[in-house]
């Protein structure tokens, strides 16, 4: 069966940004999978980031996440552009802030769009340019007493 790219389901959809959000609560899969869903969508990518025990070496006992006003904003933003360069259905990125444990949710980040492999594409660029460019700040606590800020 030939390709149709000229069928309304191989194209971006009209309004594809459903969810973006900072969140000072815990972040829920389900939400950001729901968010998504398309019946045009053949392919969906989602990237779970999560808290890690240890970073350069050093464990890491505690970490706190922190934005600038503008965090959400820049979020759209990025997504903004994700959509105009990808054919996407449906996108959705929310972000966690304030004090979490080894384990916890950081970001979670979805796209769905036609094909697997322009999700694939869609999803890595969103968090790739979330992690460069929105403005929100981790604190790190290393269990041999230093600290340190990372952040975009």
């Amino acid at each position: 069966m030939a390709l149709n790219d000229d069928h309304p389901g191989e194209q971006g959809a009209e309004e594809p940004v459903k969810l973006i959000g900072i969140r000072e609560t815990a972040l829920s899969l389900d939400e950001v999978f729901r968010a998504v869903g398309d019946d045009a969508a053949g392919g969906t990518a989602l990237f779970v980031g999560t808290v890690r025990n240890h970073d350069g070496g050093t464990d890491v006992d505690a970490l706190g996440y922190s934005c600038h006003p503008t965090a959400e904003a820049e979020m759209r933003r990025i997504a903004e552009k994700v959509v105009a360069d990808y054919p996407v259905r449906a996108l959705a990125a929310v972000h966690r802030v304030g004090n979490l444990a080894v384990g916890d949710l950081a970001v979670v980040v979805a796209v769905s769009c036609p094909h697997r492999g322009e999700a694939f594409e869609a999803c890595r660029k969103l968090i790739d340019d979330l992690k460069h460019e929105v403005p929100i700040w981790k604190h790190q606590k290393f269990s041999d007493g230093t600290d340190e800020w990372v952040g975009a």
